[in-house]
């Protein structure tokens, strides 16, 4: 089992970056970016790659609506080449209120867009010369305004040949497909004792049709990470962001994460989370999310107790603990659960 960090840069990035070396002497495995409508990723990765020596770097996540395939492709070839080979490219479809209202694209086949963007992706750094005819066609065919076009390959060489993808997926049927084609797994509020009634079947579906070349799909999880007598109290800050994702992150009938926390078991709660989300009252959101979400989604409370969540989560299927370190000592605590899982 490795560790990772969720790197928190809405705030100063160059700051949240600056902590990343301390982390990675203390043991840290990899460092994830989100990117979201804030600031982008790439940018944030690439000063990573700068700043450090030995940790992995992922994207967590870039969407396949605002980026064309190919930049795609160029973009994490450019950040293994800069980092030396440790860039991850972390995928998602994102969801209908930031594909349509910030980047003014229709939200269409996301899983078609999801599958052929990692096709052309490894094609790409394989050194193809790319013809593709799909959601995306590469060159542009006459009959859709292409005049001059011709199927290239890459112009520099990649640092590696394959660069792993992880997959953000929550639905039965992106699960599927991320178990068949993915490298890893980026699932997000995920809850190690509810996960197998709710992915086991379609991991199980996808996982048949997996190319054994692959290896065993990497599952990255884990949530806010906080040690000592007192620590349980820091559950308490996995709730405005449980309740900006089950009620605020799509509207009714088209929120994924509304959907996982009906999944879950916790229905009534999804329905009154959204309800006080989209009529505004973000804190009454937060207190209706249940302290049972709160306390299996996160790693907060005795040692003790804190290394039996790690356990739960590496029983669940997890091989990347994804931390989000609370306290005035997130190095110390690193260190500490990376001495636990060897």
């Amino acid at each position: 089992m490795e560790i990772s960090l969720q790197l928190d840069h809405r705030g100063d990035p160059r700051a949240a970056c600056d902590l990343v070396p301390a982390l990675e002497a203390a043991g840290l495995d990899a460092v994830w970016v989100a990117e979201a409508w804030g600031f982008d990723s790439a940018t944030v990765m690439g000063y990573l790659a700068a700043r450090t020596e030995r940790v992995a770097i992922g994207s967590a996540i870039v969407n396949v609506y605002s980026r064309t395939p190919a930049l795609i492709a160029q973009t994490a070839a450019g950040l293994d080449a800069l980092s030396g080979g440790r860039a991850i490219l972390g995928l998602g479809a994102s969801g209908p209120q930031v594909v349509e209202g910030w980047h003014g694209r229709p939200y269409d086949r996301p899983l078609g867009r999801t599958r052929e963007t990692v096709e052309i992706c490894r094609r790409v750094w394989r050194r193809e010369t790319v013809e593709h005819h799909g959601i995306t066609d590469m060159p542009l065919p006459p009959e859709r305004g292409g005049r001059h076009g011709k199927p290239l390959k890459m112009l520099t060489r990649p640092v590696r040949p394959r660069i792993p993808v992880f997959l953000a997926a929550l639905g039965p049927a992106n699960v599927a497909m991320t178990a068949e084609i993915a490298d890893g797994w980026l699932p997000h509020l995920f809850l190690p004792e509810k996960a197998q009634r709710v992915w086991g079947e379609p991991l199980a579906r996808g996982t048949a049709k997996r190319d054994p070349s692959l290896g065993p799909l990497r599952t990255v999880a884990g949530g806010i990470l906080a040690i000592g007598d007192d620590a349980a109290r820091f559950r308490d800050k996995a709730r405005p962001q449980i309740a900006l994702y089950v009620g605020g992150m799509g509207a009714r009938g088209k929120n994924f994460y509304n959907d996982l926390a009906v999944a879950y078991g916790y229905g009534k709660a999804a329905a009154e989370i959204q309800d006080h989300y989209l009529a505004g009252r973000l804190r009454d959101a937060a207190a209706a999310v249940p302290d049972e979400f709160c306390e299996l989604a996160t790693l907060c409370g005795p040692a003790g107790y804190v290394r039996e969540r790690v356990e739960a989560f590496r029983e669940a299927g997890v091989s990347m603990l994804n931390v989000v370190p609370a306290g005035p000592d997130p190095v110390r605590l690193v260190e500490t659960v990376k001495n636990w899982i060897g």
